[in-house]
């Protein structure tokens, strides 16, 4: 029997009036597609009862985020665990999985970046279209390679089955895999 794909709108809470995604629902909806991925942290500063973390997500299809979270003492009592939960989440929502109010994950909104399921599983709704910051850096990769905007359009239409407007997150994701890959190493990002 196929296993279902992760559903995220089944766990959605509301904070101030918009979903959110707790961070451990992140995990499990990253988890049930990329289950060799990495997840590494690192506390970077601790001292005066402020902690600061950093996490880093790489997906095996060569996504990669990094996220800092902090926290002190005088506002959470395991400050130094609700630091790396902050962490985590601000790497996997710049990855894609995450809500509006998901950037803080202190259940303080603001706009990020969403993820778009496969549409045969999900209405598709704008708030999990590409993100500005992903349509920039295709943008940005496609003048790099000196692509023209007809070829780019060929080539998003090609490989998403929809256009530049129209991409959800997950496509876009794949669009900016794929043209870093097509990239010349001496372009690459070290």
């Amino acid at each position: 029997m196929a296993q279902q794909p992760f559903d995220p709108n089944q766990f959605l809470s509301k904070v101030k009036g918009q979903d959110y995604l707790e961070v451990k629902h992140r995990i499990a909806w990253m988890r049930s597609e990329h289950p060799e991925a990495v997840v590494e942290t690192e506390l970077v500063s601790h001292a005066d009862g402020r902690a600061i973390m950093r996490a880093s997500v790489v997906l095996p299809s060569g996504g990669r985020a990094t996220g800092w979270g902090s926290e002190t003492a005088a506002n959470f009592e395991n400050y130094i665990e609700k630091a790396e939960t902050k962490s985590i989440g601000r790497a996997l929502t710049a990855l894609g999985y995450g809500t509006p109010a998901a950037d803080n994950d202190d259940g303080e909104p603001e706009v990020t970046f969403h993820r778009q399921p496969e549409p045969q599983h999900f209405n598709q709704s704008s708030a999990f279209l590409a993100t500005a910051p992903q349509k920039s850096r295709i943008q940005r990769l496609a003048a790099e390679m000196q692509l023209q905007p007809e070829e780019l359009s060929a080539l998003i239409q090609q490989h998403t089955g929809t256009d530049f407007m129209n991409m959800n997150k997950r496509q876009a994701s794949g669009v900016i895999d794929m043209l870093e890959a097509r990239r010349p190493v001496s372009q690459r990002a070290s």
